[in-house]
């Protein structure tokens, strides 16, 4: 690799990463935001006193002081339990809120004794976050009193036990109408409410349906701009929507006009609470934030169709609830068998969703086939290597030739070492003649740039890959390599600081890094041979904090790369000298290459 191409290389790895971090942070970010506050503007709702009776829609503004003093009464209900194998918890019977909710399938750690996720809890606990569906009376009609989250239901079904096999009816009457709450759940996460409304009544009768999930204080998030976690939804029309909460503190209300089709809701890293709208009906949906009881709450909701029902008529109306663990596979049959508007997204797929989603889809078939996503990411690098062996094939074959006519290239930098212009003329003119294209070096690096973001995208955000463990000592292939060599890889009875987690398997890499670049000489320019020797330290440092899984692939994708340059440089009658280039770096010749100059 001569001097131009080396620093063609350089170049390329650094812009690779300044360019998708630029982009996501400069341009992406800020046309989003720009989207969002446009929609916003045009989405603002009217006060109540200034619209007419016939297009009145009430905002969903629920007093949560109003829920907890309600819940520290003294009064007497039954919940309803609920069992699946992925879920443990309870319904309230007071507005049938889903407020506690374990989910039996995952783990805080990966100790064995670790606790549960404890996903969901009541408005009493230190951390409140619940969901619940009800009605609001229209304007102009006599003040029915509809259920709400203060309401509490009677239950039909003496067993009190949701699951796959037995579905929960609740009942209430207010002045003549009875309003008949029906619920299900498949094993998969999904509640479906189906709401009857029945006017008994001599009067007709207008009610607006509502669903809303809230959460109390703000949670630790990542913090990583890759991840989205937050309030998200696809409203409509409006496509994705996802919105910080800190952002969401700022704008307090965030509104949209009504539409059809999507969801709303609030995000984690690998769990979701979402509602669910009938894809055919209108709804309005809403973020808001507000303090209660000395503590921030952060709201999704939506508002559906005004419901007008004559005496003596009944109308049925079924929202789904979302609460679980993101599972791609799940995700996606909830959104084909509901026809849920992009779905999918739930699922932080990022920018690249293109290669982000395929490369999972991928590594987890091949999960399914031998049973080990560390396997998998070996196997798919060999795939790549195999897609891509053509592009590369071609570098390596130029960077071959450029290492065989080293020599001219030499003797035209020491011949125009003051003539820059014309240096550059001999070399065009000497890359020309023998089919040489530097740029082709850089190829070998900008392929492994986008699929280094993609696999460090499924590293990070499905659930599928956490706690999925590889061999030896990596049990969690999204977290970084546990080893370091500050402690002799836990030899030495202490723990180190998290910057000084330098691991077996980032050790390693850094390694077949050196090697790599040691196929080739070290570049003449002496401010580029101390670069490169220091990039695989460098590395080796940075990708300690990174995914196990990512630092893996890494370390496989270089040994590939070794294997696959040497072979092509063979062939093309290139000698070979990893030895004689290390010692080279060092400021030691070895004894081939004095014998060659002699």
């Amino acid at each position: 690799m001569d001097q131009e191409n080396t620093r063609n290389v350089i170049i390329a790895t650094i812009l690779s990463f300044l360019i998708i971090g630029g982009w996501q942070y400069f341009i992406f970010d800020p046309q989003a935001q720009q989207q969002l506050e446009k929609e916003n503007s045009k989405t603002t709702v009217e006060s109540p006193s200034s619209q007419k009776a016939d297009t009145y829609t009430p905002t969903v503004e629920i007093d949560d002081k109003k829920l907890r003093d309600e819940e520290n009464t003294s009064h007497t209900y039954q919940n309803v339990m609920i069992e699946t194998p992925l879920l443990r918890g309870s319904i309230s019977a007071r507005g049938t809120r889903f407020d506690n909710l374990i989910l039996r399938k995952y783990t805080e750690n990966l100790d064995a004794n670790s606790d549960k996720i404890h996903f969901l809890n009541s408005v009493n606990s230190d951390n409140p976050f619940f969901a619940e569906f009800g009605f609001i009376n229209s304007q102009n009609q006599q003040k029915i009193k509809t259920p709400t989250g203060t309401t509490i239901w009677k239950i039909s079904d003496p067993s009190n036990v949701l699951n796959e096999n037995n579905k929960i009816v609740f009942t209430h009457e207010s002045q003549g109408v009875l309003f008949k709450r029906t619920i299900t759940i498949n094993s998969d996460y999904l509640f479906a409410i189906e709401d009857e409304v029945i006017n008994n009544s001599s009067n007709a009768v207008n009610f607006f349906p509502y669903a809303r999930v809230a959460r109390g204080n703000t949670p630790e998030v990542s913090g990583f701009f890759i991840l989205h976690e937050g309030l998200i939804g696809v409203i409509g029309e409006n496509g994705l929507q996802e919105i910080d909460y800190d952002d969401l503190v700022d704008d307090k209300k965030i509104q949209f006009k009504a539409t059809k089709g999507g969801f709303t809701g609030i995000t984690d890293k690998y769990w979701a609470a979402i509602l669910i709208p009938e894809q055919d009906q209108s709804f309005k949906a809403e973020y808001s934030y507000y303090r209660s009881q000395n503590r921030d709450y952060y709201q999704a909701d939506y508002l559906m169709e005004e419901l007008s029902i004559a005496p003596g008529q009944k109308s049925v109306i079924t929202n789904y609830f979302f609460a679980g663990a993101k599972v791609v596979d799940l995700i996606d049959k909830h959104q084909e068998s509901l026809h849920i508007k992009q779905f999918d997204l739930l699922i932080d797929w990022g920018w690249f969703y293109f290669i982000t989603k395929p490369l999972f889809t991928v590594l987890n078939y091949f999960n399914h086939i031998i049973g080990n996503f560390g396997l998998s990411i070996l196997l798919v690098t060999v795939l790549l290597k195999i897609i891509f062996f053509p592009l590369a094939n071609k570098s390596y074959v130029s960077m071959s030739r450029m290492k065989k006519f080293q020599p001219d290239i030499k003797k035209i930098t020491e011949r125009y070492k003051d003539n820059r212009t014309e240096q550059q003329k001999q070399m065009m003119a000497l890359y020309k003649k023998h089919k040489i294209n530097p740029m082709t070096g850089c190829l070998p690096v900008l392929l492994q740039i986008p699929v280094f973001f993609a696999l460090y995208k499924v590293l990070f955000v499905t659930i599928e890959m956490r706690h999925a463990p590889f061999f030896g000592w990596v049990h969690d292939l999204s977290a970084p390599d546990p080893t370091s060599i500050f402690n002799l890889f836990g030899l030495l009875p202490f723990g180190v600081p998290d910057f000084l987690l330098i691991g077996i398997w980032p050790i390693l890499m850094g390694i077949s890094m050196f090697f790599q670049m040691r196929l080739n000489p070290a570049p003449p320019d002496p401010i580029q041979a101390k670069i490169f020797a220091f990039m695989p330290l460098f590395f080796t440092f940075l990708l300690a904090t990174f995914p196990a899984g990512l630092v893996i692939y890494w370390t496989w994708n270089n040994l590939l790369s070794i294997l696959q340059q040497w072979y092509i440089m063979r062939r093309q009658g290139v000698e070979v000298d990893i030895i004689g280039n290390t010692l080279d770096l060092f400021g030691k010749k070895s004894s081939k290459s004095d014998s060659d100059k002699q």
